[in-house]
C-alpha cells in the first residue's frame, strides 16, 4: 500500500469518526473526497496497485482483510439498534411516562410524607408491574415483527456480478463486497458501491437518485481531458457511483469505497433516501391529529372541573393527565406492528415478499393498479412471427440485420432481442437441414464484429450497432419502434435497390405496420447505413439518411389469467391501467382482449402536451397509456395521487423504476432488473395479477383489523371522556382513581393484542380501505355517547342503588369510613362495566352481520377478552382490591349490570344500523 493510500484512509476513517457525531461537520466528506478525486484520475494500473487488486479481482484470501480494513458494504441506516436502545424504546410511550409520574407522587404521597405507620408502597408497586406488563409485551411483538421482515427480506437479496481469483464474475451479495472487488456491470444493474471504471463500452448510467438529474451520463475508463479541477465527483467519468443505475452498455470497475464511506451512502441509503410519503402515512397522522386536539382539550378541562369540584388539585392532575392517556390508543405501535409482521407473513405464504413492513397496508389500500403490458398482461415469451421487407414479403435479409444488431449490441439482451436470436438460429439450421434445436449463434455471426454502438433510450428508442466485417467494410444497423426508424431514413430497399423515401411510400409503410400492430403485434423496423463515420466515433448524429429494411413482427400473447385478474382487481374496487412504452394499437389490442377499456388511448405525445391539470382529467377516464418514457410514467402516476387515489405500480425493468417510487406502493417481481427490486416495496415470487389480487386482499385483512382496535378504541375512550365530564361535574368524588382507570386501559388494551388473528368478513374488503380521520372522527361521534349514556345510568344505578347497600346508607348520611366505602364500591362497578362494555362493542362492531350468529371473531380473541373481563371483574373481589382502593360491589349489582350491558348492546345495533360510517 502506497504512503498516499494508507495517509487517505487515515484521513477517511477520521472523517467517519466526525460524522458519527456531527452530520454538519465541514470535514465529513473531505477525505471521501480525495480519495474518490484521486480514485477518478490516477491511471487504472497504479490504483490497482494501491488497493492491492487486479483486473481479475481480489484472491480470496484478500478479501477479510480488505473488509476489515475499509469496512464492509453496510449501510448506517441499515445497522440494527443494539437490544438495550429496542427494549427502552418499548417502554418510551405516554402511558409510560403518566405511569412512572403517578408512581413518583405516590412515592412522596405514601412514602416520603406519610406517617411512619400509614407508609405503603404497594401503589407504586402496581403501577411497576403494568409498566413492565405494557413494555414486556411491545417488547416481544415488536422483536417478534421485526424479525419476521428481516427473514423475509433475505429472500429477495440483491446481488452483483463480482469478479475474484480471475472467475470470470459471479453473483455475491452487495453487503459482502469490499474495496478491491471488480464489479461487472449491465444494463438495469444499481450500481452497489462507489467504483473506479477500468473497463467501459457505452457504459451509460442514470444518477439521479444521486443529483435529480434524469439524464444518463456516460462513464468511461478514461478521464476527461482539460477536466476542470473543482469538477464535481457525479462529473468524472471515470466513476460511477453507489446508487446510480446503468441504463444501457456494459463496464467493469474496481470498487474504491463501501457502504457508509461512500460519497453519498449516508445521504442516500441504498437507493430510495428518504422514502416517500404514502396514502396510509398521511391517514395516520390525520387521525394522530385528531387524538391530539382531543386530549389538548380534554386534559384542562377535566383538571378545572376536577379540582374545583373534589378540593385535591394534586390528584385532579393525576387524574386528567391518565384521561388524556386513556383517549390515546398507546398500544397502537404494538398492535400496529403486530399486525403487519403477521400480514407479511402470511402473505409469504401467497407467494408476495414484504420489504417494507408498512407496504402491506398500503398494497390493502390501493384503488388503481398501474402496470406495465409485457409480462404482466402477456405470456412474456415475445416470438418473432414476421420478418418483412417494405413490401410486406418474407425475406431472410431482414432477419440476417436484425439479428446482427442484437447478438453483437452489448446491453443486456431483452425477449426481443431473445426471439430474434433464436428465429434466426432455427432459420438457419432448417436451411442447412441439420438436426436438433438450432444452429449455433457463433456460426451466424462469422466474419462479423461489432465497432461501436448507439445503446437504446427511452427518448430515441432504438439502438443502432456499428458492424465491421472481414474485407473492412463497416455498417450501422438500426432497430427499434417503427416510428422512430422511419423518422431517421431517406430511402427504402426494394429488390435489393435503394428507393428514396417519398410520402407515399412513407404512407405505405406505415400503413402496413398498423395493420400489423391492429392484429396485436409489436412491430419494430430495421434500417441500415453503409460506412456511417468514416472511422471516427458514432454519435446520435449519424443515425440519419438511413435505408430501411424492413419490419419485425412480434407476438406476446395475453395471459390465459390476465382476464380473469382483472375482472377480480375490479370486483375489489381496484381500477387497472396500462402504462406502457408499446405503440398504441397493440396496447390497446391487449388491453382490449382482457377487459381493459381502450376506448381512449392516451400516448407520450398526448401526455407531453398536457399541462398536470389536464392531464389529471385524461387520466381518470383513460385506461390505456402508451409510447410513455419513464418520467411520462411517473407524471401519470403522480397526477392521479394528486387527485386522491391511492396508486400501486407494478413493474420490472428500467423504465418503470421512477413511476415506482412516485406510487403508493410499489411492486415488482423477483426476475426483476436490481433497480426495479430496489424501488419495490412489494416483491412477487410469481408474475401473475392473480398473485396481486390475493396480496390486495390480504393487505386489506391486516388494515381492517388495525382499523378496529384504533376506532373502537378512540370512540370507547371518547364516551368514557364525556361520562368523566359528566362525573366530575355531578359527583362528590372522582369516578375512578388515576391508576385505576390506567389498569382498565391497560386490560383492554392486552385483550386487543389478539385482534391481529381475528376473522374479517369478506364484504370488509370488498373496497380499498384508507386511513380516514373523517371515518374515525365519525365512528366516535356515534357511538362514543351512546357509551356515555350507559355509563352515566350507570353512575345513577350505583350512587342510588348499588353503593349505598354496600356502604350502609346514602352518601350524605355516612361517615369518613362510610363514604370510603361508598367511593371504592362505585369505582369498582363503573370498573368492572366499563370493561364489559368495551370488550363487548368489539364484537358488536367488528361486523355488520349479526354478532356471534352470522358473524364470530377469532378463538384468541375471544379467549383474550373472557379473560379481560372476567380478571376485571374479580379484581375488587380479590387481595388486590385494597390496594387498588377497590370494596366490592356485592350481589346486588349483577343483575343491575347485567341489564345495562343488555341495553347497551341494544342501543350499539340500533345505533350501527341508522348510522352510516363508511
Amino acid at each position: 500500500m502506497t504512503l498516499r493510500n494508507l495517509f487517505l484512509r487515515l484521513v477517511a476513517r477520521r472523517d467517519n469518526a466526525t460524522t458519527s457525531t456531527n452530520a454538519n461537520a465541514p470535514k465529513a466528506s473531505a477525505g471521501q473526497l480525495d480519495w474518490l478525486r484521486h480514485a477518478a484520475s490516477a491511471p487504472a494500473a497504479d490504483l490497482l496497485a494501491e488497493l492491492n487488486t487486479t483486473e481479475e479481482g481480489l484472491d480470496s484470501a484478500s478479501v477479510d482483510t480488505a473488509r476489515e480494513l475499509w469496512g464492509a458494504n453496510a449501510q448506517v441506516h441499515a445497522t440494527a439498534r443494539p437490544l438495550p436502545r429496542r427494549l427502552a424504546a418499548a417502554f418510551a410511550d405516554p402511558f409510560t411516562y403518566i405511569l412512572v409520574l403517578i408512581a413518583a407522587v405516590s412515592v412522596l404521597t405514601d412514602w416520603t410524607f406519610a406517617a411512619p405507620g400509614a407508609r405503603d408502597l404497594t401503589t407504586p408497586l402496581i403501577i411497576g408491574a403494568m409498566v413492565l406488563v405494557s413494555g414486556v409485551l411491545r417488547f416481544i411483538q415488536d422483536e417478534k415483527s421485526a424479525a419476521a421482515a428481516s427473514s423475509l427480506a433475505k429472500l429477495v437479496e440483491t446481488c452483483a456480478n463480482v469478479e475474484r481469483d480471475g472467475d470470470g464474475g459471479n453473483e455475491t451479495p452487495v453487503d459482502e463486497i469490499v474495496v478491491g472487488d471488480v464489479v461487472h456491470l449491465s444494463s438495469g444493474d444499481v450500481v452497489p458501491a462507489d467504483l473506479r471504471i477500468i473497463a467501459a463500452r457505452d457504459l451509460f448510467v442514470s444518477q439521479a437518485s444521486l443529483t435529480g438529474e434524469s439524464d444518463p451520463v456516460e462513464k468511461s475508463a478514461t478521464a476527461g481531458a482539460g477536466e476542470p479541477a473543482n469538477a464535481a465527483v457525479t462529473d468524472l467519468p471515470t466513476l460511477a457511483l453507489m446508487g446510480s443505475t446503468v441504463i444501457s452498455g456494459h463496464g467493469r470497475g474496481v470498487v474504491v469505497a463501501t457502504g457508509a464511506r461512500t460519497m453519498f451512502g449516508e445521504a442516500t441509503g441504498m437507493l430510495a433516501g428518504r422514502r416517500r410519503t404514502t396514502a396510509t402515512d398521511r391517514g395516520i397522522a390525520a387521525t394522530s391529529r385528531l387524538l391530539m386536539r382531543l386530549m389538548l382539550v380534554v386534559l384542562p378541562v377535566v383538571f378545572v372541573i376536577s379540582s374545583a369540584t373534589k378540593g385535591n388539585w394534586v390528584d385532579a392532575l393525576l387524574f386528567s393527565l391518565s384521561v388524556a392517556v386513556g383517549l390515546t390508543p398507546e398500544m397502537l405501535p404494538m398492535l400496529v406492528t403486530t399486525c403487519l409482521g403477521k400480514g407479511a407473513v402470511d402473505l409469504s405464504g401467497e407467494q408476495v415478499i414484504v420489504k417494507r413492513l408498512d407496504a402491506v397496508q398500503d398494497l390493502g389500500g390501493i384503488d388503481i393498479l398501474c402496470t406495465d403490458k409485457t409480462g404482466t398482461l402477456t405470456e412474456d415469451r415475445i416470438v418473432l412471427e414476421r420478418y418483412l421487407n417494405v413490401v410486406g414479403q418474407e425475406d431472410a435479409r431482414v432477419l440476417r440485420q436484425a439479428f446482427l444488431n442484437s447478438y453483437l449490441s452489448t446491453g443486456v439482451k431483452n425477449l426481443v432481442d431473445n426471439a430474434i436470436i433464436d428465429r434466426a438460429r432455427a432459420e438457419a439450421a432448417a436451411a442447412s437441414g441439420a438436426r436438433g434445436d438450432a444452429a449455433e449463434t457463433s456460426d451466424l455471426a462469422a466474419g462479423r464484429y461489432a465497432i461501436d454502438e448507439l445503446p437504446f433510450d427511452f427518448e430515441r428508442r432504438r439502438v443502432s450497432v456499428v458492424v465491421g466485417d472481414e474485407r473492412g467494410r463497416t455498417a450501422m444497423i438500426t432497430k427499434g419502434a417503427i416510428e422512430e426508424v422511419l423518422a431517421i431514413c431517406s430511402a427504402v430497399e426494394v429488390d435489393g435497390t435503394a428507393r428514396p423515401l417519398d410520402s407515399a411510400l412513407a404512407a405505405q409503410v406505415t400503413a402496413r405496420a398498423e395493420a400489423l400492430a391492429s392484429e396485436g403485434m409489436r412491430v419494430l423496423g430495421v434500417a441500415r447505413k453503409d460506412d456511417p463515420t468514416g472511422g471516427r466515433a458514432i454519435c446520435a448524429g449519424d443515425e440519419r439518411d438511413m435505408t430501411l429494411v424492413g419490419y419485425l413482427a412480434f407476438l406476446d400473447p395475453p395471459k390465459a389469467s390476465a382476464a380473469a385478474a382483472v375482472a377480480a382487481l375490479a370486483g375489489r374496487g381496484v381500477a387497472t391501467k396500462v402504462l406502457t412504452g408499446d405503440s398504441a394499437r397493440v396496447a390497446a389490442h391487449v388491453c382490449g382482449r382482457i377487459g381493459i377499456d381502450a376506448s381512449r388511448v392516451l400516448t407520450g405525445a398526448d401526455v407531453e402536451r398536457m399541462d398536470d391539470a389536464a392531464l389529471a382529467r385524461a387520466a381518470q377516464e383513460a385506461s390505456v397509456f402508451a409510447k410513455l418514457s419513464p418520467s411520462q410514467k411517473a407524471r401519470v402516476v403522480r397526477v392521479l395521487g394528486e387527485l386522491g387515489h391511492s396508486v400501486g405500480y407494478m413493474g420490472d425493468g428500467v423504465n418503470d423504476a421512477a413511476a415506482m417510487r412516485a406510487s403508493d406502493c410499489a411492486i415488482s417481481v423477483d426476475s426483476a432488473v436490481d433497480v426495479a427490486r430496489e424501488a419495490a416495496d412489494i416483491i412477487l415470487l410469481e408474475k401473475d395479477l392473480m398473485v396481486l389480487e390475493r396480496g390486495i386482499e390480504f393487505g386489506r385483512r391486516t388494515f381492517a383489523n388495525m382499523s378496529t382496535y384504533v376506532r373502537l378504541t378512540v370512540s370507547s375512550n371518547f364516551g368514557n371522556i364525556i361520562s368523566v365530564l359528566v362525573a366530575a361535574a355531578t359527583l362528590p368524588f372522582l369516578p375512578m382513581g388515576a391508576v385505576q382507570l390506567l389498569l382498565l386501559n391497560l386490560i383492554y388494551d392486552v385483550t386487543c393484542c389478539a385482534i391481529p388473528w381475528d376473522r374479517v368478513d369478506d364484504e370488509r374488503i370488498a373496497c380499498p380501505s384508507v386511513w380516514s380521520t373523517r371515518s374515525t372522527k365519525r365512528f366516535m361521534l356515534a357511538f362514543g355517547p351512546v357509551s356515555s349514556v350507559f355509563d352515566i345510568v350507570t353512575f345513577a344505578a350505583l350512587f342510588f342503588l348499588v353503593c349505598p347497600a354496600v356502604a350502609g346508607g346514602a352518601w350524605g348520611a355516612l361517615d369518613e369510613a362510610g363514604r370510603a366505602a361508598f367511593v371504592g364500591a362505585f369505582q369498582a362497578g363503573w370498573f368492572i362495566e366499563s370493561m364489559w362494555t368495551q370488550t363487548l362493542v368489539i364484537h358488536l362492531l367488528r361486523t355488520d352481520r349479526t354478532p356471534f350468529l352470522e358473524s364470530r371473531a377469532a378463538l384468541p380473541l375471544l379467549a383474550m377478552g373472557a379473560a379481560g373481563v372476567m380478571l376485571a371483574t374479580a379484581l375488587p373481589f380479590s387481595p388486590m382490591a385494597d390496594p387498588l382502593d377497590f370494596v366490592a360491589p356485592g350481589a346486588a349489582f349483577f343483575p343491575v349490570l347485567l341489564a345495562i350491558v343488555a341495553g347497551f348492546a341494544a342501543c350499539v345495533l340500533l345505533v350501527r344500523r341508522f348510522v352510516k360510517l363508511d
